[in-house]
């Protein structure tokens, strides 16, 4: 089955002379959601703007359903819906008249059943009279995805779509996210709340300095590098670990109240019981335990360090 977007060897280094992207690599599915993670500068929008036809790349090909971005520019633009990080609208015109000029340009017909359901689901049907410069931000960044929304796409990039946004807003782009998903559509997303890649993505990317450090399903990302730690909250505070107890990964935290051991999630044997009789045969007593899982951006965090 043809990828809904096959990315192979793409490279951008920019008239400065700065290279953006260094030989990117990348099949994002049909009808995932595909959370692109990396700091600041790491290669994200550059990878987007491309795949969007707005940045040319240096080498590298990218087709979007088996047509290519450059040859076959029409169609894959057609397939394709942006919502950029930058609040750029029509600052004059309403809500609907946006996603009619939008839908225009792409050929389709008029349909206002489609702009209003799309607006509604947005809550922003209540504002299609009013002119966008003077709506809030978050309502801006609604009239954005709106308008990614006005020509139907089947691949919808959102690029920090929750920036300024508040929560509840928030939760109601991610349900639609969650529609659209369910409807068919390819959703690819940036996010700097990395809770919301670890809720909503099936698969995640992590992107440092221009190139794509790994791939994975969510899932088999966490299991993978995801650790567990346990933390044992002890009687009496201890200055030193015991050389007794050196075999295990312990940190001491707290002023020497507490006992930290981390353990490998996937390892056949996590260690903790002999852990748990050596420290009785060292004497150590502690009065109570527990234990934390890393999170996405945990993980996230370590990758970015490696690679630094």
């Amino acid at each position: 089955m043809t990828a809904a977007i096959s990315i192979t060897n793409l490279s951008k280094t920019y008239a400065s002379g700065f290279q953006a992207l260094k030989d990117v690599s990348l099949d994002i599915r049909h009808g995932e959601i595909f959370a692109l993670l990396g700091p600041n500068g790491a290669g994200k929008t550059t990878l987007i703007n491309i795949v969007c036809g707005i940045v040319q790349p240096t080498s590298g090909t990218v087709k979007v359903d088996g047509h290519d971005i450059l040859s076959d520019y029409r169609a894959t633009r057609a397939l394709i819906g942006l919502v950029p990080q930058e609040l750029t609208t029509d600052a004059f015109e309403t809500p609907p008249a946006t996603m009619r000029l939008s839908r225009g340009l792409f050929g389709k017909p008029p349909d206002p059943a489609h702009i209003e359901k799309v607006l509604r689901d947005l809550s922003l049907w209540d504002k299609r009279d009013s002119r966008i410069i003077t709506l809030s931000g978050g309502m801006k960044r609604r009239v954005l995805i709106a308008k990614a929304l006005a020509h139907e796409p089947q691949i919808l990039f959102l690029d920090e779509p929750t920036a300024g946004v508040d929560v509840e807003l928030r939760q109601d782009m991610w349900q639609l996210v969650r529609e659209l998903r369910a409807s068919g559509v390819t959703i690819i997303l940036t996010t700097h709340y990395i809770e919301e890649a670890e809720e909503m993505a099936d698969r995640v990317g992590v992107i440092n300095k221009g190139e794509l450090i790994i791939v994975e399903d969510k899932a088999e990302l966490m299991r993978k590098l995801g650790r567990k730690q346990m933390t044992l909250e002890l009687r009496e505070p201890l200055d030193t670990i015991p050389p007794a107890l050196a075999g295990h990964k312990l940190t001491l935290a707290n002023g020497g109240k507490e006992l930290i051991y981390t353990y490998d999630t996937k390892a056949e044997h996590t260690g903790i019981t002999a852990l748990l009789d050596e420290l009785q045969q060292a004497g150590i007593r502690f009065k109570d335990l527990q234990t934390t899982q890393s999170s996405l951006e945990d993980i996230f965090v370590g990758l970015v360090r490696q690679g630094q």
